[in-house]
């Protein structure tokens, strides 16, 4: 059985949870923290090479080098989906709101909720988007490597689509 110990203790909370502070070293601690605020950043476009129908990206994070990671808010209208495309170095989507799709190639479509964290594997080929009846909105968290983050493939088949 986990306790509410272990898992703070193994999710590196533990220093958190005992209000102290955890060891930083000196050069960090004097650094500058960076916030960015809500709606400060604008919206953009899913480019159309890359997606198919309507797609809002709401950008979260871009770390700056040497950090690697890069975030942002995705919606997909009802019927928008990505294109096929790899990560060099995996994504994950944690799924905020609505109904939508992934699929690996080669695999089957699955319905993803609210709630769901899906894990793509470096390389893995695949797409995701919205229902045909349905938006979704999905955070995607993916790492650069030598700079690139996604590698973009041909557009999904509406046959694929509705597979």
């Amino acid at each position: 059985m986990i306790t509410r110990r272990r898992l703070l203790a193994t999710s590196g909370l533990a220093v958190l949870a005992a209000g102290t502070t955890p060891a930083v070293p000196a050069q960090a601690r004097n650094g500058t923290m960076e916030i960015k605020r809500s709606g400060s950043r604008p919206s953009g476009k899913g480019p159309a090479e890359y997606f198919t129908g309507s797609v809002r990206v709401d950008p979260l994070m871009q770390a700056p080098d040497p950090a690697r990671v890069a975030g942002a808010s995705v919606t997909f209208e009802p019927g928008a989906r990505t294109a096929w495309h790899t990560h060099p170095l995996g994504q994950t989507l944690i799924v905020t709101s609505g109904r939508g799709w992934v699929q690996v190639w080669g695999g089957r479509v699955e319905e993803i909720h609210p709630g769901d964290v899906i894990w793509f594997p470096p390389g893995e080929k695949h797409w995701h988007g919205a229902t045909p009846t349905t938006a979704i909105t999905h955070i995607a968290i993916q790492e650069r490597l030598d700079g690139k983050a996604v590698d973009w493939m041909e557009k999904v088949r509406d046959e694929q689509y509705r597979a």
